[in-house]
């Protein structure tokens, strides 16, 4: 008989929450865009939020709609923007569940060692810009 031994993944921390909230807004910063970022740990738990004072007031709401969207479909918002559209695999999916889902680029998910551990969503800019700013976040992730 042979057992499978689960290999234990580091959670995200909120030293690792950290990381990602202060890349994504200097990148942000950088690109002169008023950003707001969320960070969720794999329970969709807030591990670290901040909007910027310059910063449109939905974007607080659309940074963590999109990363609980990229954490509970463990993918990035970015990829699932054609899937919602009439005829789309999930066309129906954001009216038919009682959740805060949100099908724009920004949310991307945040795997250690092959493991979902956790989500970024950034809101604020154009939607290719918040992609761009949660992905090079999660690079700076040691």
């Amino acid at each position: 008989m042979t057992t499978a031994t689960a290999t234990a993944v580091r959670p995200l921390t909120t030293h690792d929450a950290e990381i990602l909230l202060d890349t994504a807004r200097r990148t942000a910063e950088e690109a002169g865009v008023a950003v707001a970022v969320t960070v969720l740990d794999a329970g969709g738990h807030l591990l670290a939020f901040r909007r910027d004072d310059r910063a449109v007031l939905i974007a607080g709401e659309t940074s963590t709609r999109k990363a609980y969207t990229a954490l509970q479909l463990n993918a990035p918002t970015a990829d699932l923007v054609e899937a919602v559209q009439p005829g789309g695999l999930f066309h129906t999916l954001p009216t038919a569940l009682d959740r805060p889902l949100l099908f724009i680029a920004g949310g991307i998910p945040v795997h250690r060692d092959g493991r979902l551990i956790g989500a970024i969503g950034v809101g604020g800019g154009a939607p290719e810009q918040d992609h761009g700013f949660a992905e090079t976040a999660v690079r700076a992730l040691p």
